[in-house]
């Protein structure tokens, strides 16, 4: 089974019926690594560091998954995010 691709700057799902669709280059075509909340016309939507889209995403996060309160989702967060394209050192 193929791994889910996810936004490389929030974690968004970038595939399935909740996807928010991919963001746009510069010219107008798809980048398939970001969201189109993310990343618009070859720029990053917001200009933060990965703590402050941490506590962007958190209340978004726990709100999706039920079972899952902002603790979870933030500890979860600080873990993955690293790993991400746009926040790797």
């Amino acid at each position: 089974m193929p791994e889910e691709k996810c936004c490389q700057s929030c974690a968004m799902p970038l595939q399935g019926a909740e996807a928010p669709g991919f963001g746009t280059n510069a010219d107008g075509s798809e980048n398939e690594d970001y969201c189109t909340y993310c990343y618009q016309e070859g720029k990053f939507t917001m200009d933060c560091t990965m703590e402050e889209m941490i506590e962007f995403c958190v209340p978004h996060m726990a709100s999706a998954n039920p079972d899952m309160t902002e603790d979870g989702a933030r500890a979860m967060m600080l873990e993955f995010f690293p790993t991400l394209l746009r926040w790797r050192a």
